[in-house]
């Protein structure tokens, strides 16, 4: 069976609008999948500033932003649709949304982007909201990844995304995922210092010295010791990390470089502490793939190698649209499989009492 559906994801860096057209072919259980085409639409100084303040906003300024925001998103695949010439090639659209608030101990997340406004606007059906159910099921919501690299990326051992925030899934049983840290939000918050986007190649970190003290300070932050399945919210590395970084005086190439290693030395005990505590996979020829914005920062890359070599894993580095478009790539498949009925959150890694069939469904052509 084949399926083509397009993924929409916003990360917490706020860099754009990520948007994959996919295609998913199901064979007696076994998946392959191909990006046929992805873009990136960035958002302009607009946009940026109502999602940064979103959660500072009344009740209804709120609602009334998610209905706008999915009306914006809505438009947005229309014009990939276009720009791509995809007309009547694809069957499903499933969107995370933009990430507001995350409290699992309530039970509750909030994604903006409203999954009727992007049907109205595509005329096609729409899938959202995916990380609800699992958190009404008591887990974390997060990380919800890891089920499109258990079906469509298993020839790995270890996955790490290092986006806004960073986190790390293990081939292991049973398969387990969770938040390290805040990763990239917080680098290019220290950048915007400089007048900069982001640290391209993390060359100014490159010629920072790391603040001993302050790195410290940083592994001794109370999340780290807590025992997985666990998740982050965007305010961790924003009202938390950020806040200790620039009250330590810092220069910003210094602050990248500390912060840069924190990253690094999160990665590694990650690992180390997990293989202490579950099956996960041990010996020679073990590989890690490296997704999302962070992939392309050569030094911290660098010192990824350099660290877990000494683990016997080997980093690799994918192609540039999988690095780019791996997280909403598996947000089409998370829809593939929601429409097909199927589980598509795991609670081995989320902490829920079951698996789960995560998401709204949206129909939005005619009869």
């Amino acid at each position: 069976m084949i399926y083509r559906a397009i993924g929409v994801m916003s990360g917490s860096s706020l860099d754009g609008l990520d948007i994959a057209f996919a295609e998913f072919q199901e064979n007696a259980g076994n998946w392959n999948y191909e990006i046929r085409q992805a873009d990136c639409y960035s958002y302009d100084e607009n946009w940026i500033e109502k999602l940064k303040t979103a959660t500072s906003l009344k009740g209804v300024d709120y609602q009334l932003l998610h209905v706008e925001y999915g009306h914006y998103i809505g438009d947005q695949i229309n014009k990939f649709i276009e720009e791509h010439k995809l007309h009547y090639q694809v069957a499903l659209i499933s969107s995370h949304g933009h990430t507001t608030f995350h409290i699992p101990s309530k039970r509750m997340t909030a994604q903006l982007g409203d999954g009727a406004s992007i049907a109205a606007e595509t005329q096609l059906p729409v899938i959202t909201d995916l990380r609800a159910l699992d958190l009404a099921f008591g887990g974390q919501g997060a990380p919800i990844v890891p089920i499109g690299e258990k079906w469509l990326l298993g020839d790995f051992d270890f996955f790490l995304n290092l986006g806004g925030i960073a986190n790390i899934s293990f081939k292991s049983e049973p398969y387990i995922a969770f938040d390290i840290c805040a990763a990239n939000r917080v680098l290019n918050m220290l950048i915007n210092h400089e007048g900069k986007e982001y640290d391209d190649r993390g060359e100014m970190a490159q010629q920072g010295q790391i603040n001993f003290e302050l790195l410290q300070k940083l592994n001794e932050l109370d999340y780290y010791s807590q025992p997985y399945p666990k998740s982050l919210a965007n305010d961790f590395g924003t009202d938390t990390i950020y806040p200790m970084i620039v009250a330590s005086g810092c220069k910003t190439k210094d602050a990248l470089r500390t912060y840069l290693e924190h990253i690094v030395m999160q990665v590694k005990l990650s690992i180390v502490n997990c293989q202490l505590s579950i099956a996960t996979p041990r010996g020679d020829d073990r590989q890690l793939l490296v997704t999302g914005g962070g992939a392309f920062n050569t030094f911290l890359v660098g010192r990824l190698r350099e660290e877990l070599d000494q683990l016997q894993i080997e980093v690799v580095v994918p192609d540039e649209k999988l690095i780019q478009y791996k997280e909403a790539m598996i947000m089409a498949f998370m829809g593939v499989l929601r429409w097909r009925q199927e589980y598509n959150v795991l609670s081995s890694v989320t902490g829920a009492s079951r698996d789960s069939i995560g998401g709204a469904l949206w129909i939005g052509q005619e009869a």
